[in-house]
């Protein structure tokens, strides 16, 4: 076992994400391709895939009072700059938002459905007069494929099929058993995890920015009066800020800032309360972090599934398992709970009901946690359930993606009825 390869899988995929990260990659998309225009933009063009479109499609664009892929494509092209890549929207100005507005409200701003697929794909096509320019995302919501000028005969690659399946590499963790990845949690140097400690910063001052202004549901639905409930409102607020468009970003992993927020606040929070040792916490959010990949690499990273919930929620429920000091079989015995409860619970976009099915996962996941402390089990014969975790976990991804792809139809043409 490679734990030091693990440290920087985790490491890596860990980025700022302002906002959503559906409408934040659109917006890097259509700003790689306006940068190369002489003038300002007259009409943005974008094709989507299905869960890049029901993802952003009501979204809050962060940063202003705006929803949707729309004018997330809009301001991204005005913009014009993609240096920053998934945090493009910190560059908007209130003449840029104007500016942005006026294009929706013209009608200058297409959006196209590629096809009902679970693959990041995102094609810009942005025009200032009769210059057009062009930029893909595959993926990975920050690989940006290319970003050209468009020429007479100009033709698609290969990637430009928005159904293609990814062309990723299986993911390496994926090479590991749960064992594994508990037993390098559970012994790394706490020193090694600096980037965690960063990554629940970033997404504890998301929860913190809110608190002043309150929250609409949180304020509702949750009551801080212990550590559990502590731990819950702190990740549903964060969600909530970074749904409702807050101006600073979340810590994202797999593309996800939801998913990062899940899988990082619930343990850091209960830890800190109920006075467990730092080391023992960002030990903690690390295990968390890896079955999150684990589960991620298995469902693909969108899907019409809640992965917020069944990657991020099922990571939290063993972190928090091994935080209550229970062995590798109560991990065993957790993850079966989790895997009989929140798996099918569905996606329908970037919005505040995202907060309520977070609220859920937490709930499950400390419920989960204390089943895995008593070792009371599921039982690996029933239903979806599996003789091992690592197919548990890969039964959780199947019906997450493949199982669920009629969902997708389904859902999109919920959302779309006018």
């Amino acid at each position: 076992m490679n734990c030091d390869a693990l440290i920087e899988f985790v490491k890596s995929d860990m980025k700022p994400s302002l906002g959503v990260t559906e409408p934040g990659a659109i917006s890097y998309a259509c700003a790689a391709a306006s940068a190369l225009l002489p003038a300002v933009p007259t009409h943005v063009e974008i094709e989507l895939s299905s869960g890049i479109l029901k993802n952003s499609y009501t979204c809050a664009i962060a940063g202003t009072d705006k929803l949707g892929c729309a004018y997330a494509a809009a301001l991204g092209a005005v913009i014009a700059d993609p240096s920053l890549g998934l945090m493009t929207l910190q560059l908007a100005t209130d003449e840029k938002r104007l500016i942005a507005t006026g294009l929706t409200e013209r009608g200058e701003v297409v959006v196209h459905l590629g096809g009902i697929s679970s693959r990041v794909y995102i094609k810009a096509r942005v025009s200032a007069g009769d210059v057009t320019a062009t930029a893909l995302i595959t993926d990975r919501h920050d690989n940006l494929v290319y970003a050209r000028l468009e020429t007479e005969g100009d033709r698609s690659d290969a990637a430009d099929d928005p159904c293609r399946e990814e062309t990723e590499e299986p993911s390496p963790i994926l090479t590991y058993t749960l064992k594994e990845l508990y037993e390098c949690a559970s012994t790394v140097d706490a020193l090694k995890l600096d980037f965690i400690a960063e990554a629940i910063d970033v997404n504890r001052a998301l929860y913190e920015s809110g608190e002043g202004d309150g929250y609409t549901v949180v304020s509702a639905c949750i009551a801080p009066t212990d550590s559990k409930s502590i731990a819950k409102r702190a990740a549903c607020g964060a969600i909530e800020a970074r749904v409702r468009g807050a101006a600073l970003p979340a810590m994202s992993i797999t593309g996800s800032g939801s998913h990062g927020i899940l899988c990082t606040l619930p343990v850091a929070y209960y830890g800190a309360i109920e006075g467990a040792p730092t080391a023992y916490i960002l030990r903690a959010v690390f295990l968390s972090c890896l079955v999150t990949e684990y589960i991620k690499a298995c469902s693909g990273r969108l899907s019409p599934a809640c992965g917020c919930v069944l990657a991020g929620g099922s990571g939290s429920a063993l972190g928090l398992t091994m935080l209550m000091g229970a062995d590798y079989e109560g991990l065993c015995c957790a993850l079966e709970a989790m895997a009989a409860s929140v798996t099918g619970m569905i996606c329908h976009g970037g919005n505040p009901g995202c907060v309520m099915k977070a609220a859920t996962g937490i709930d499950t996941a400390f419920l989960a946690a204390d089943m895995g402390v008593a070792h009371v089990r599921v039982g690996a014969r029933h239903g979806i359930l599996a003789s091992t975790p690592e197919k548990v976990m890969a039964n959780m991804g199947k019906i997450a993606s493949e199982g669920m792809r009629g969902a997708e139809h389904t859902i999109l043409d919920i959302m779309t009825d006018e």
